[in-house]
């Protein structure tokens, strides 16, 4: 009896150690099987070696269900508007970059919100830090975007990344609205997403797009404190599944996009970083690109302008006019007619045309929520005041779906009629307080 037992156990070590000198086979000749893009995985390496030597086939189908994808169509008619969105909607490419930093801005944005308000318990890591991490990865040709803000659970990735046209950032500023007994949404202003849309504008670069996330709520639900993976090839349809063990997903969301080949010019870090400082540059938190900080200067034109003192204007001046003089004079001011705006205009001491150095173009950016919508903006100001060089910003003003220009042209009409009139009122008072500069710097 004892010779039949050990006659089997040698029987069964020896098929094992057969499947896996087979498995092994398998690997060299043909990794492309079990080779995904970087390399095999820990996880994948180990479920494969299980397979193999598995007596049993029950522990083997656990290992295989816990890793099975979950495969969805998208909603509201998504063949058509994914490719109005990838194809239609954005005049650039380089727009994906504006829109993904917006909507971690807002995820950011919706924690400290709820770190404010609610219960500090109950926040996964409340001591990580709010901010943005960019990295470029031009080996395996990826662009990753990251947050440490409120996450997705899987139902919110189903319900928010399933459905196109569904603002999770609009719900989350009416539900702020509706808790608040004022009806006031102060609290909520720093959310910058409105339509939607913007997530998928990341399919115009990639040809496969990741989002892994933790959501930052515990919650007794499993599905809640268990990292997701959302993927899609932006075609109609998306896959959902738990994510691997040896991928590391801090709490917020990372989305990494699979560029395409004709697309590799996003992975390079010197075009990443300009495309962060011409549209995202004074968003409310850090951006960290491949670990060195891009966003350091403070959006000047919000503080009130009492507070702001003349060495602080200089920096800025400089900083948005890529000048090295002075200004002559500024106006820094707020209005809430015909919208809530705040501005800032600066004179040059210098500028080409006083010199026969050739004609001027429009230099003051149209912003709103402190993300850049329009730089050079033709319809700010009129064509006789394109030596005025700042910044306008409006978190009311209407914008079209793609957030690239404004979207009432009498709204903005007006806006011009404004600003306008308070720059002339500026330049009156300065020629009756102080003639000799308006006189002898500003007019000749």
């Amino acid at each position: 009896m004892n010779k039949n037992i050990r006659s089997q156990s040698i029987h069964r070590a020896t098929s094992n150690l057969s499947n896996w000198t087979r498995c092994q086979s398998t690997l060299i000749s043909q990794p492309s099987i079990y080779y995904n893009r970087t390399q095999i995985t820990v996880q994948n390496f180990n479920l494969l070696q299980a397979r193999c030597f598995a007596t049993d086939n029950s522990d083997t189908n656990e290992e295989t269900e816990s890793l099975e994808k979950e495969s969805m169509e998208f909603q509201a008619e998504t063949r058509q508007l994914l490719d109005i969105v990838t194809h239609s909607l954005y005049t650039d490419k380089e727009i994906f970059l504006r829109e993904l930093v917006s909507n971690a801005s807002d995820a950011l944005e919706k924690l400290r919100h709820i770190q404010t308000t609610g219960d500090q318990g109950s926040i996964v890591d409340p001591d990580l830090p709010l901010e943005i991490r960019i990295d470029t990865d031009e080996l395996n040709n990826t662009l990753t975007i990251s947050d440490t803000g409120i996450g997705l659970t899987k139902e919110e990735m189903i319900q928010n990344l399933g459905t196109i046209a569904r603002s999770g950032s609009k719900a989350f500023v009416k539900a702020v609205s509706e808790q608040n007994s004022s009806g006031d949404s102060e609290s909520a202003k720093g959310i910058i997403g409105k339509f939607g849309v913007g997530f998928y504008s990341s399919f115009m670069v990639g040809e496969s797009v990741d989002v892994r996330s933790l959501s930052s709520i515990q919650s007794e639900k499993k599905e809640s404190s268990e990292p997701y993976v959302w993927s899609s090839t932006g075609s109609g349809s998306y896959d959902i599944s738990k994510l691997s063990a040896d991928i590391r997903q801090n709490r917020g969301s990372s989305i990494v996009i699979h560029l395409k080949p004709e697309m590799v010019e996003f992975c390079d870090e010197k075009r990443i970083e300009s495309i962060l400082k011409k549209y995202s540059n004074f968003v409310n938190f850090p951006i960290f690109l491949n670990g060195n900080r891009v966003n350091t200067m403070e959006a000047v034109w919000a503080k009130d302008p009492k507070e702001v003192d003349d060495k602080t204007h200089s920096e800025f001046y400089k900083f948005i006019s890529n000048g090295f003089d002075e200004p002559l004079t500024r106006v820094h001011f707020r209005a809430d007619a015909p919208l809530e705006i705040k501005a800032l205009f600066y004179v040059p001491s210098f500028h080409t045309e006083k010199h026969g150095m050739g004609r001027m173009e429009s230099n003051v950016s149209l912003y709103s929520r402190k993300v850049m919508i329009a730089s050079n903006g033709q319809d700010i100001l009129p064509e006789w005041l394109r030596f005025v060089k700042g910044v306008v910003d409006s978190e009311d003003l209407p914008l079209s779906l793609s957030r690239e220009k404004p979207q009432d042209s009498a709204l903005m009409n007006k806006l011009k009629r404004v600003l306008t009139r308070k720059f002339i009122s500026h330049l009156t008072t300065m020629a009756r307080k102080n003639p000799d500069t308006y006189k002898g710097e500003f007019y000749k």
